[in-house]
């Protein structure tokens, strides 16, 4: 835990205090950012109040009253509710605006982790409680510059084996044939011999498959790639050390010389789609603009709408990256939430744009660093469809 850049960022934020709360690792946030063990056995509720000046305090149960001492500040014990009730009331006296693991209406529903009953009793206390969303964003998605490092060494692995895999494609489909199973088990030796780990086997997906944006092909699933096909790969991995970040990347291809003019038009939207939003992240970077993850998913989802294929972009515009291949920064999201966490320097995620149709889907996928003065894509984009 960094206790004076936790206190520096709520008075930034004008906020009085963080209250962190647990019982049975319901918040995993918690001990990520206070560096509290993940398999400490917790069957009791602990609290943990760091103000934006002065000493943290904290409150835990008598018979698990050590769970805390291996963070700073005084410590308080209970063994009844009064005790406990009269603890938090002591422990708030100073503070108003109280940020807890909430998002109000769900809207940010993997940093909504508070239960409703817990947020009465501290709003019963005369408390106002405010989303913590932005200072996790801070202390867990923003990235150290040996992150950004391993960011850049999944890159340089992963954008070789994405052209391998498309060449592995071809050679296959003219000397014997494939399916979309057998090159994911490719593409995951790949991974193996590059010193890889990914949290799930990448995506190969083929004409009507690759308009499923999580379709998971398998060896019992799997659709042959033939001439003339339209090939999905959605490939994401880190390096094999501690604390990598991982690169995640969308590129499509056709098995033939020609794709069809529909194939064509998709893809250009989609294209251009992602050009619209990576040229607005660069540029309202460079002016020192603050920026928020819901501008970025409109500017690329006007786009497309425009381009008359809105009802078939049925996801996010993008999600933050970091050790997880979902981390918990901003997502660019203006459809399934109103994303207002802001674009954080050191910062990464993906803008992916999709069209999703019956016969086929097109997503193309870029990952974007941010630093404070500027922005940048950090692999290759894809201009063309790839000709297999």
């Amino acid at each position: 835990m960094d206790l004076p850049a936790i206190q520096a960022a709520l008075r930034e934020r004008n906020v009085d205090a963080w209250l962190f709360y647990d019982h049975h690792h319901r918040d995993p946030i918690a001990y990520r950012v206070l560096g509290l063990p993940e398999k400490l056995m917790v069957t009791r509720r602990w609290f943990y109040l760091i103000p934006a000046k002065g000493e943290p305090q904290k409150l835990v149960h008598k018979i698990e009253s050590g769970h805390l001492d291996s963070l700073p500040g005084t410590k308080l014990t209970y063994a009844g509710w009064q005790e406990l009730f009269g603890g938090l009331k002591q422990m708030l006296s100073s503070s108003r605006d109280v940020a807890m693991q909430y998002s109000p209406n769900n809207g940010i529903f993997t940093i909504s982790l508070v239960d409703g009953g817990t947020l009465e009793l501290i709003r019963g206390l005369g408390k106002n409680i405010v989303s913590s969303g932005d200072l996790v964003a801070k202390f867990e998605a923003t990235l150290n510059d040996d992150q950004i490092k391993s960011h850049f060494a999944a890159r340089d692995a992963i954008d070789q084996i994405t052209a391998a895999a498309f060449q592995e494609i071809g050679h296959r489909v003219r000397n014997g044939g494939t399916t979309e199973f057998q090159i994911q088990q490719w593409i995951v030796e790949a991974f193996a011999r590059e010193d890889l780990v990914t949290s799930d086997p990448p995506v190969v997906a083929v004409n009507a498959n690759s308009g499923n944006p999580h379709y998971d092909p398998g060896s019992d699933r799997s659709a042959p790639i033939r001439e003339g096909d339209f090939v999905l790969l959605d490939i994401w991995a880190k390096k094999n050390v501690p604390d990598s970040v991982y690169y995640d990347i969308t590129w499509t291809g056709f098995v033939g010389s020609s794709p069809s003019d529909r194939i064509q038009e998709v893809f250009r939207v989609v294209r251009d789609g992602r050009i619209a939003g990576a040229k607005f992240v660069e540029e309202s970077i460079a002016a020192g603009k603050t920026i928020a993850g819901w501008q970025v998913d409109q500017m690329v989802r006007g786009h497309i709408i425009k381009a008359g294929f809105g009802e078939y972009f049925v996801h996010r515009t993008g999600h933050s990256i970091g050790t997880e291949v979902h981390a918990n920064g901003a997502n660019m999201d203006d459809l399934e939430v109103h994303d207002e966490r802001r674009i954080l320097a050191n910062s990464l995620f993906s803008i992916e744009p999709g069209v999703y149709l019956p016969e086929f889907g097109v997503r193309s996928e870029i990952n974007m660093l941010v630093r404070s003065d500027r922005a940048e894509v950090t692999g290759k984009m894809q201009g063309e469809i790839v000709i297999i």
